[in-house]
């Protein structure tokens, strides 16, 4: 097995050739949260909780599909990336539906979990027009509220490879994007 020298933290690591950033850091014990990642499944760097900053690179990267590369500077918690962390989580708190006393997640909940760890208190900074969506209680295996839905896109992957169906996916764009099948239908 191949492995590549690389310093996270200014920690020096030996890690595992054609890893990403995420992978070798876990591997070595540090933990980068994530919203969007699913081990073989979704890594799509959709929800950017997971940047890092490289030492090198014009912007911070996402650290679940950014493979790790001989004497590479890996920062999991720079004042760069935390204050990029907590900006994403308010502007994903920005088009959710905070109703978490009658959400089924009943505290068991990545978001608020994160918005707690990253001292996100002001969660209403970037509120504006929402889109709302009706409830979809259609089918007896499924309930989706679109109106707390955070686009991670986890949904779509587990359809897509899980399920061999493949149906659905991101419709429009901007503010108005949300999950479905084709054209809504």
């Amino acid at each position: 097995m191949d492995m590549v020298n690389i310093k996270i933290n200014g920690m020096d690591y030996s890690v595992k050739a054609g890893s990403t950033i995420l992978e070798a850091a876990h591997e070595v014990g540090i933990d980068i949260p994530t919203l969007c990642y699913l081990k073989d499944i979704n890594a799509i760097g959709a929800c950017r909780i997971c940047v890092v900053e490289v030492k090198g690179a014009k912007s911070l990267v996402a650290a679940c599909v950014y493979p790790v590369n001989e004497g590479m500077e890996i920062f999991t918690h720079s004042p760069k990336v935390l204050k990029s962390r907590k900006m994403t989580l308010e502007l994903i708190l920005s088009t959710h539906e905070r109703k978490c006393l009658s959400c089924v997640r009943g505290g068991d909940c990545e978001l608020q979990r994160l918005c707690k760890e990253f001292g996100v208190e002001d969660e209403g900074r970037f509120d504006g027009e929402n889109q709302h969506y009706e409830i979809d209680d259609s089918a007896v295996h499924m309930f989706r509220n679109d109106n707390k839905c955070i686009l991670c896109r986890r949904c779509i992957a587990v359809c897509d490879k899980y399920q061999d169906v493949a149906v659905i996916g991101a419709n429009e764009r901007g503010f108005k994007t949300h999950v479905g099948c084709a054209f809504d239908k």
